[in-house]
């Protein structure tokens, strides 16, 4: 029985841990993200971060939790915008003209059919 509550004991104390490290990074980068707040300040909570962890970890999170949340919100928001820059750049806009054209082609090379070639153009033009 004792081997039991010791593996017990022991997956309980290592969730707490990784718990406690994610907080902790999500405290850092929190305090790099938040351009409002001085260096000298950053400087102080990371060297309390250093001194007593979890009492400022538990200070930080009720203290500056909700500008913690929108601060990763905005985060969020700006690489989703950024993702989505990215993929209309790379992917390309292709115009109704361009795609009207290249119907147009596979039309006369009689690839496709006037039918096919109407339902082409009403695509790109809706």
């Amino acid at each position: 029985m004792n081997d039991f509550w010791d593996f017990f004991w022991l997956l309980l104390w290592s969730f707490v841990f990784v718990a406690y490290l994610i907080i902790l990074f999500q405290i850092i980068g929190d305090l790099f993200r938040d351009h409002d707040l001085s260096g000298w300040w950053k400087a102080v909570w990371i060297i309390f971060l250093v001194i007593a962890p979890f009492l400022t970890a538990l200070i930080y999170v009720i203290a500056r939790g909700s500008g913690m949340a929108k601060r990763q919100a905005a985060a969020v928001s700006a690489a989703r915008a950024q993702t989505d820059q990215y993929i209309q750049q790379t992917a390309g806009q292709v115009s109704p003209a361009h795609q009207i054209e290249t119907a147009k082609g596979l039309l006369d090379a009689g690839t496709i059919t006037q039918a096919e070639f109407d339902q082409l153009k009403a695509k790109a033009l809706s």
